[in-house]
């Protein structure tokens, strides 16, 4: 019975008619797009009428995702961005100015978790990566994106962290604290944000069914443990994390700043 819901579940967010229009006229960048619960925000957000630009690392990534957002009849432009890098930063928001005219919405999704252990195991160099891309980056980002933001149409920052950083995970002791500091960043900033008419929230997603939490269902035993942290008993789908993003970019979330929506199926999300 579970699994035939699970399945059900997917067609459901597989069917896009009923998607509202409440994105036309923006403009959005979402990082580490192309594939995983950033390409379904891309493709969310795209489909709720906004032109999207995709980015990641890698060139042959971000075409092919480009190319499969097209031919569904979206407006999606890419270009490479290695978010831990000045250069790759500023030519992303150039190419989006350039392209699209603007930006009204900013999504920060890249993260990096090279290995696992308790946090007093970790490395200095791995400490330092996980801290650079998945906090650092957010918020020169964040930073860098502001003046463009400030012009934008109802202007929107969107920080992907996880129930992680409300929960942390025994194996993934630096990567839950740096998803706990996006969470303090976003409580941060908002109100200096609010001052420029610009949002700011947090989606903590639980356990989505991604290359990059593979190791959470690896093998049959594996994703029965985890399931048996969840009270809705299965893992979450990345298009589930696509509406979330598409609601807090919208004028529905229009009072909504410095707020995380939890997105975990039922898992313990306290701190």
């Amino acid at each position: 019975m579970m699994r035939a819901a699970a399945d059900q579940m997917i067609k459901t967010f597989s069917n896009t008619t009923g998607v509202c229009k409440r994105l036309e006229g923006r403009v959005a960048i979402v990082t580490a797009s192309t594939q995983g619960i950033g390409f379904s925000i891309a493709k969310r957000l795209a489909q709720e009428g906004a032109k999207v630009m995709i980015s990641s690392r890698k060139e042959d990534n971000v075409n092919k995702a480009v190319q499969q957002l097209v031919k569904e009849g979206l407006q999606v432009s890419g270009v490479v961005c290695h978010v831990g890098k000045q250069e790759d930063r500023k030519k992303l928001l150039d190419e989006t100015k350039s392209k699209y005219g603007g930006l009204d919405i900013l999504v920060s999704n890249a993260a990096v978790n090279p290995t696992v252990g308790p946090v007093l195991d970790t490395s200095e160099d791995v400490w330092d990566k996980i801290f650079d891309i998945n906090v650092k980056s957010t918020y020169l980002l964040m930073k860098e994106a502001r003046p463009l933001l400030k012009q934008g149409k109802s202007p929107s920052i969107i920080i992907v962290s996880s129930i992680a950083g409300y929960q942390p995970f025994d194996l993934l002791g630096v990567y839950s604290l740096s998803k706990t500091a996006l969470i303090a960043l976003c409580k941060s900033t908002y109100e200096d944000l609010a001052r420029d008419g610009i949002r700011v929230n947090c989606i903590a997603p639980g356990v989505i069914k991604t290359k990059f939490s593979q190791a959470m269902y690896q093998s049959e035993s594996i994703e029965e443990a985890t399931k048996s942290r969840i009270a809705m008993g299965r893992l979450g789908l990345p298009d589930e994390m696509g509406g979330i993003a598409s609601f807090l970019a919208s004028d529905d979330a229009s009072y909504i700043t410095g707020e995380t929506i939890i997105a975990s199926g039922g898992m313990a999300s306290r701190l």
